[in-house]
């Protein structure tokens, strides 16, 4: 079974383009998301993605109320990676508060650089439960 990433994205353009990178390397089922409300309808679906990948700033529930419902440290199988241009020191120390392991700034990230992320991502959890 493959790996599932959640795309959590407003933007409709780069919400097509990260799945499009994601879908293209065949390793991953992606699934997409348009802000928070609708990324919890789809965990509550399809159950918990491997891997969120979360914009902050975001129509109806945002990155940040998203958090506070979902609890990531509640959900220890799934990385929630905050992946936007929103560099508010105040929300991205909350975000880590509430769970988060990662945050990127989209500006700085090629193609590439969202695969690269995405696959040590996974990687790091199949060694850890290749020693468990």
């Amino acid at each position: 079974m493959k790996p599932t990433i959640l795309i959590v994205e407003d933007d409709q353009t780069l919400n097509d383009a990260y799945a499009l990178i994601l879908s293209k390397a065949n390793r991953y089922e992606v699934r997409r998301a348009y802000d928070g409300k609708e990324a919890l309808e789809t965990i509550t679906t399809h159950g918990d993605p491997d891997v969120i990948l979360l914009d902050l700033r975001m129509p109806v529930l945002d990155g940040i109320g998203f958090l506070h419902q979902y609890h990531p440290k509640e959900h220890p199988d799934t990385t929630v990676v905050v992946f936007s241009n929103y560099d508010a020191h105040k929300d991205i120390d909350e975000a880590y508060s509430l769970g988060v392991e990662r945050y990127v700034l989209k500006a700085r990230a090629a193609p590439n650089d969202l695969l690269h992320l995405i696959d040590s991502i996974i990687d790091e959890k199949n060694t850890v439960d290749d020693e468990v």
